[in-house]
């Protein structure tokens, strides 16, 4: 069992209790059966998250609507599941979802994973997704500055020269100047 499915099983045990159906979600090696808890209504949230990361990491792409709406989760623990199994499903849909979902100006507050992803991805929409993210996060007040910071570390991770009016812009930024220094210098160094 790899590191983020036990993490996953941990996790979700609690909430499923002594549900035989968990232990199955777990063991099967039936495609159609996990994806017919994705499909079928009345099933609880553990059970889905369970179906669609087992799918998502496996490269069957039916899991890709339910990872996108667990990627954009209150939870930040389903949504780290959901990044990282929809970074293995390498679906083509992945960087413009996870780009709508960071740039969302109405859930900022769980943006901080598509960020992540989007950095982990390196796709073309996701240098511009972080400038656009990073741009609107820069006020010294700024409640949401993790993502601010998670868009300024991709960016240099990232090192295109199109987010270096952005990284300087942050620079002044309290929480956040250091590492857009380091951002900027990994670009003069690319």
């Amino acid at each position: 069992m790899d590191e983020e499915l036990r993490s996953l099983t941990d996790r979700l045990r609690g909430e499923a209790g002594e549900s035989p159906l968990f232990a199955r979600l777990l063991a099967t090696e039936d495609d159609e059966e996990l994806t017919a808890v994705l499909a079928e209504a009345g099933h609880p949230l553990w059970a889905r998250e369970t179906a669609a990361f087992r799918l998502g990491c496996r490269g069957d792409r039916r899991a890709f609507e339910a990872l996108v709406l667990l990627l954009n989760h209150r939870d930040p623990e389903r949504c780290v599941s959901a990044a990282h199994a929809l970074l293995l499903l390498s679906d083509p849909r992945t960087p413009r979802a996870a780009a709508a979902l960071a740039t969302n100006t109405l859930r900022t507050a769980y943006a901080l994973h598509p960020v992540r992803l989007l950095t982990a991805l390196r796709a073309p929409e996701s240098v511009p997704a972080l400038i656009t993210t990073l741009d609107r996060l820069l006020s010294p007040a700024e409640p949401h500055w993790r993502v601010a910071l998670a868009c300024v570390e991709g960016l240099g991770a990232l090192g295109d020269d199109r987010a270096r009016p952005v990284l300087e812009a942050a620079l002044p930024h309290p929480r956040l100047g250091a590492a857009a220094e380091e951002a900027l210098r990994r670009l003069r160094a690319g």
